[in-house]
């Protein structure tokens, strides 16, 4: 029977092992947070009575929390988490290329352009301006009216099909619900290291995530925002502490 009075601090973020509801199959091994934060919540309504309204009976209920957890380091396998996005290993990304018009009045794209020999070209001196009128066959523009050596700019939809992961968010594009499995440290008052575990046994993720690019102060953070929802067996969190030999 372990010490019910011993006091513990912490000082240490918990990894996180994600394992789809459903299938029971884990799905992924969050373990470079930098912080989570299990928030429990309730709700409580009185019955009032007498002189100067006092409460006289509390009722609990409204029983829920979050599990919220802040990460500097990201992965794709956590965007699908978030959205439940459709996975894919092709994608489409505009190109832009500075060319040199040869003496045939024609430009060669460096890549096949992917939507319909779609291409728009404009005067290096005037981007994103007046676009040039062109005829398209494959790689090559020809360009009305320009002569040899003029600089030009072309941009074009193409194709990205090797070394590359797509994340399809649609509007009927909703996160799964998860097990989280949570393992941590305490500090005992005693210098003891106490492993510390945390199960949320049905966790809904939130569809809302912010994504920041910045070249100055600390690099950005992604929250990841947790529902604690009960399963079957009226399960909602189990906090696990293992005591020393």
């Amino acid at each position: 029977m372990g010490d019910q009075k011993r006091l513990f601090a912490n000082r240490e973020v918990c990894d996180l092992t994600f394992v789809d509801y459903k299938t029971k199959i884990p799905f992924l091994n969050l373990d470079f947070a930098n912080v989570t934060t299990t928030e429990l919540t309730g709700e409580s309504v009185f019955a009032y009575g007498g002189k100067g309204h006092p409460k006289r009976v509390a009722f609990s209920g409204e029983r829920g929390g979050t599990l919220t957890i802040e990460t500097q380091m990201q992965s794709f396998k956590m965007y699908q988490l978030l959205t439940g996005g459709d996975v894919s290993k092709t994608a489409k990304f505009i190109k832009r290329e500075t060319l040199t018009v040869s003496a045939d009045s024609t430009v060669t794209l460096t890549e096949t352009p992917s939507d319909s020999g779609v291409v728009n070209i404009f005067d290096e001196n005037d981007d994103c301006g007046e676009a040039k009128t062109i005829t398209v066959t494959g790689q090559t523009v020809t360009i009305t009216g320009s002569a040899d050596g003029d600089r030009v700019i072309a941009y074009y939809i193409k194709d990205i099909t090797d070394k590359v992961q797509k994340i399809s968010i649609k509007g009927s594009s909703f996160p799964k619900a998860f097990t989280v499995y949570g393992d941590t440290v305490m500090k005992s008052e005693n210098d003891e290291i106490l492993p510390y575990k945390f199960i949320a046994y049905k966790a809904a993720p939130q569809s809302n995530m912010s994504l920041s690019m910045t070249n100055n102060g600390d690099p950005g953070t992604v929250t990841i925002t947790c529902d604690l929802l009960v399963n079957e067996n009226e399960e909602m969190l189990d906090l696990i502490l293992e005591e020393d030999e």
